[in-house]
């Protein structure tokens, strides 16, 4: 399987990325946590170019973005399918995979109500080095404050501020909701599946209802 994950900035993709992964054995591709592991490890001009524009909540240019995709998708684990959470973020970067013939066959949208988004967000908290999510309200880790796996010490994101997160969610509104338009579009085109899942419900429920839309492209797979 080849699945986009879409939606606003603290909506839950992470949370929800990492299921989707472990469930279906797929390699999970986090553009965001790409480029901060990025900027963390190089002492660059761009690095520091990609630093700025996460802390000021802008996006990163196409140019640089989409170099990266390639590179990570020509790695073997991602033969047999892959996800990619928070790309493409434009209709500009959805017509470069096409161009690039990185085909895609089912798109996830999720949602919450803006006025959840920054209350979402405050509560986020991430293992640094492994990008893993967590929430310390609706996705406590099992020890407060401690990565589930490892037990290392988790983290707010710098870019988790309030100024920086009233500007992620204009560039998304400027950005990423045309891009939803297009693909939702395209979906009644059958050229992919197209699911838009409310994230306010339980993860449990969530992730059931993700579960059953992957299921169905997988039977429409066996049915070819």
């Amino acid at each position: 399987m080849r699945i986009i994950l879409l939606g606003a900035p603290g909506v839950g993709k992470g949370t929800h990325a990492r299921f989707i992964a472990e469930k279906y054995n797929l390699p999970n591709i986090s553009i965001g946590n790409i480029l901060r592991h990025y900027m963390l490890n190089n002492n660059t001009d761009l690095a520091r170019e990609i630093k700025n524009n996460i802390n000021k909540g802008l996006m990163v240019s196409d140019n640089i973005t989409i170099k990266i995709i390639k590179e990570r998708l020509s790695n073997k684990d991602c033969k047999n399918g892959f996800l990619l959470d928070g790309y493409p973020r434009n209709i500009v970067q959805a017509n470069i995979l096409i161009k690039e013939n990185i085909n895609i066959d089912s798109v996830i949208e999720l949602y919450i109500p803006y006025n959840q988004i920054i209350t979402r967000i405050l509560g986020r908290r991430i293992h640094e080095s492994s990008g893993r999510t967590y929430h310390m309200i609706f996705n406590p880790p099992k020890i407060y404050g401690k990565d589930d796996i490892t037990g290392e010490i988790l983290i707010r994101r710098p870019d988790d501020n309030i100024i920086t997160i009233n500007n992620r969610l204009t560039e998304y509104l400027k950005q990423t909701k045309p891009l939803i338009k297009y693909y939702q579009k395209q979906s009644l085109q059958k050229k992919f599946l197209y699911k838009k899942i409310n994230n306010t419900l339980s993860i449990i429920e969530v992730k059931n209802k993700i579960d059953f839309f992957l299921q169905q492209y997988i039977n429409k797979i066996k049915n070819i």
